[in-house]
């Protein structure tokens, strides 16, 4: 054992920094419910806190993988993460951020997909020996007898002031039903619940929460008499004003299976040079030194820093092997090498080619289209290649004799590839 140096333990404590601190300098942070006792809190003690995250999909997206990383950063320093699976509230559906009422899911559907969130955040997340907490808000909120808790909880929030949150006002016009006004009731619900069974007191969340934070945060205040607290983070927002993640086959998924390694790095290293500084301080955990240096970088040189955000992020998601083959898969496409091994790829059977299929079917069979309308938009735009050859005919019958070395290369936009080998 090392013998106790008092300067030494002074100079460690002087330079770690408060996790506020840090999430500011990264970028994180929008709104704050008293910024400045939160942040003596962090700086004073190791608290609870909790990010909720509601089972409508059987896989994290890339948005979601901001709200882990700042879960990373917070236990990193000490603070015990409690990730909340949405099994109670996904049978509600939150309105924010939606034109329409949200497609209502059985009962099966939910718990599979609050399972595959758990396995999910398990993988970034320490929840071993009391380090954290994964819970499930079916627990308490399925069981709830409706008119105890309209009584209790029901009677401190207001339809007045309800109504004037975006939330809310945004769907007026279209209608919305009381079914889903009820969602902020029972967020707001969920941390009082989590501060007085496990001493929770800090909730997190995407900028679209604001709302329905201040519901929780004021709840408890009011019940408990206690000061407990709430902060947003920005949400993943391109130049563009586009959610980052998405695209035209949709979100970018965690999940290998419905989100490729090399189709993540490929979204990734296309990132917008006005976003990759951004996007490496909220999406890796390199040390801000490194990124700044980064920041240095202009014009050409910038692609070097979409690299390096490509490969950390599918690197922390897939594993170090599944960065590096797509690495380079990538930079065999940006020289030109298009026969690179690690290309996704797709085997027909000569078979099945013997009378020719449809582009159309093709396209959609790889991923490149969700359908064939969007396939043959697609090919309408110029934006489908086979083997270098722009098609701009969406009746084109796939054969034999277009393949060569029983391989085809077809290519989506600049830069996204798919190899079709026959068996």
């Amino acid at each position: 054992m090392r013998p106790f140096n008092a300067w030494l333990f002074l100079l460690e404590v002087f330079m770690t920094k408060n996790v506020f601190d840090v999430l500011k300098e990264r970028g994180f942070i929008d709104s704050v419910t008293d910024e400045e006792n939160l942040k003596d809190v962090l700086e004073k003690e190791k608290i609870k806190f909790y990010i909720g995250f509601d089972a409508t999909a059987d896989s994290l997206t890339l948005g979601h993988f901001l709200q882990i990383r700042v879960m990373q950063h917070m236990q990193k320093q000490g603070h015990i993460p409690v990730a909340l699976l949405g099994g109670g509230t996904t049978s509600i559906g939150d309105p924010s951020g939606k034109n329409d009422m949200r497609k209502l899911m059985d009962r099966q559907t939910i718990d599979h997909n609050a399972k595959c969130f758990k396995e999910q955040i398990s993988r970034f997340v320490d929840f071993s020996d009391g380090k954290g907490m994964i819970l499930n808000n079916g627990d308490w909120l399925l069981n709830l007898n409706f008119l105890e808790f309209m009584r209790t909880i029901g009677v401190h929030f207001s339809v007045n002031r309800m109504l004037t949150f975006d939330c809310y006002k945004n769907r007026m016009e279209k209608g919305l039903t009381f079914f889903e006004f009820s969602y902020m009731l029972m967020q707001s619900y969920d941390f009082l619940h989590l501060y007085r069974n496990y001493g929770v007191k800090l909730e997190l969340g995407g900028s679209d929460q604001w709302s329905n934070i201040i519901g929780g945060y004021e709840l408890v205040r009011k019940l408990e008499e206690e000061k407990v607290f709430g902060m947003t983070f920005k949400l993943l927002i391109t130049a563009n004003g586009v959610k980052m993640g998405k695209t035209e086959k949709g979100a970018i998924w965690l999940s290998k299976e419905k989100t490729s390694p090399y189709e993540m790095f490929q979204y990734l290293r296309n990132t917008d040079d006005r976003d990759v500084i951004k996007f490496l301080k909220l999406l890796t955990l390199l040390d801000m030194d490194e990124i700044k240096e980064y920041e240095k970088l202009e014009g050409q040189e910038l692609n070097k820093a979409k690299e390096v955000l490509a490969y950390e992020v599918v690197k922390d998601v897939h594993g170090e092997d599944e960065a590096k083959k797509a690495l380079e898969a990538s930079k065999a496409m940006f020289g030109g090498q298009k026969t690179a091994e690690n290309i996704p790829s797709t085997l027909m059977n000569k078979e099945s080619l013997q009378e020719g299929i449809g582009i159309l079917n093709i396209l959609t069979e790889i991923g490149f289209s969700k359908t064939n309308s969007e396939a043959r938009r697609l090919i309408n735009q110029g934006g489908i290649s086979i083997n270098d050859e722009k098609i701009t005919d969406p009746a084109l019958i796939i054969t034999l004799d277009k393949f060569k070395d029983d391989e085809i290369i077809l290519r989506k936009g600049k830069k996204l590839y798919h190899k079709i080998n026959l068996k």
